[in-house]
């Protein structure tokens, strides 16, 4: 896995201009005033590089028009406000890590010759919680599935951008869909993470690398997968929610996979995903699966 921190990449928009009426004065709320606006993200930018396909990137012509609606919308006393919320809406895009936001003022009222007035912030996500599954049915190796399940939850946890790391019991399953295989064993494990749902499903793919995953048959055989299953709390509104070909978050299947729900209730009693729009308790939908064939690992000598 590849080392915590901000993507070395960026994507810079200079020079948003517009209208706005921020400011602490009366005139600038009757008159308004010139604002510009600078960003800077930072986003890994290898896969678009790759592909050269726009959903690998973010679209900086919808910052664009975010930052200008901000200028030109709500007004508020202080640039530093408005700087703020700019900042907030770059990093509602899922690709972002972190974002250098500075507004120049070049008209305020300073009292004194002047070029320009500028207010920089730079911000990072927090963390928030997030939803792993883990499963592998090949062996590596020497180590069996439920080896490499443990090994791969133990590099997450010392991964340096993800914290609090907690794992599920193990179980074993019946293969769902694709060619005739042998049977997982799978896991979920939960953790926080400060990393954009981009850069975190990045890392897992790296780890999933590290562990000789090969990707030739869809649903084959592997020696591990990891699936970000949910980003953020939907309790709260702070779960991201994507439908892009690369990112579907909530995980698309995640509802009806005992063998992600059952594990996921084992480590979080009171977990819910968000289905269909609505916030519904994991439990609720685990009650409605036939998940019989869902058993301890060593009864059918995969431990």
């Amino acid at each position: 896995m590849t080392a915590a921190g901000t993507a070395r990449d960026r994507v810079t928009l200079t020079g948003v201009r517009g209208t706005g009426f921020h400011g602490v004065f009366e005139h600038e709320r009757r008159d308004g005033q010139e604002f510009v606006v600078d960003v800077e993200l930072a986003v890994d930018l290898g896969p678009a590089g790759r592909s050269d396909d726009l959903a690998d990137t973010v679209n900086y012509g919808e910052v664009g028009a975010a930052a200008l609606a901000r200028i030109e919308g709500e007004p508020y006393d202080l640039v530093e406000r408005l700087a703020e919320v700019v900042a907030e809406d770059a990093l509602a895009h899922p690709e972002v890590d972190e974002v250098t936001v500075t507004v120049h003022k070049p008209q305020a009222p300073v009292g004194v010759p002047f070029s320009d007035v500028t207010v920089r912030v730079v911000r990072r996500r927090e963390p928030v919680p997030v939803v792993v599954a883990v499963g592998a049915n090949l062996p590596l190796g020497a180590a069996s599935p439920a080896d490499t399940v443990a090994s791969a939850v133990e590099a997450l946890s010392h991964h340096p951008a993800v914290h609090g790391v907690r794992a599920s019991r193990l179980v074993g399953t019946d293969p769902v869909g694709g060619p005739e295989q042998p049977r997982y064993v799978n896991a979920v494990v939960l953790a926080r993470t400060s990393l954009s749902p981009v850069s975190l499903l990045r890392e897992l793919h790296a780890l999933e690398a590290a562990f000789d995953r090969v990707r030739e048959v869809r649903w084959g055989a592997r020696t591990l997968d990891l699936d970000l299953v949910q980003y953020g709390d939907p309790a709260s509104g702070t779960d991201v929610v994507s439908d892009r070909p690369h990112l579907g978050l909530p995980h698309p299947r995640a509802h009806e996979r005992g063998f992600v729900l059952v594990p996921w209730l084992d480590a979080d009693p009171d977990a819910v995903l968000r289905h269909d729009g609505a916030v519904v308790r994991v439990a609720d939908l685990a009650a409605d699966l036939d998940t019989s064939d869902i058993t301890d690992p060593a009864e059918k000598g995969m431990a």
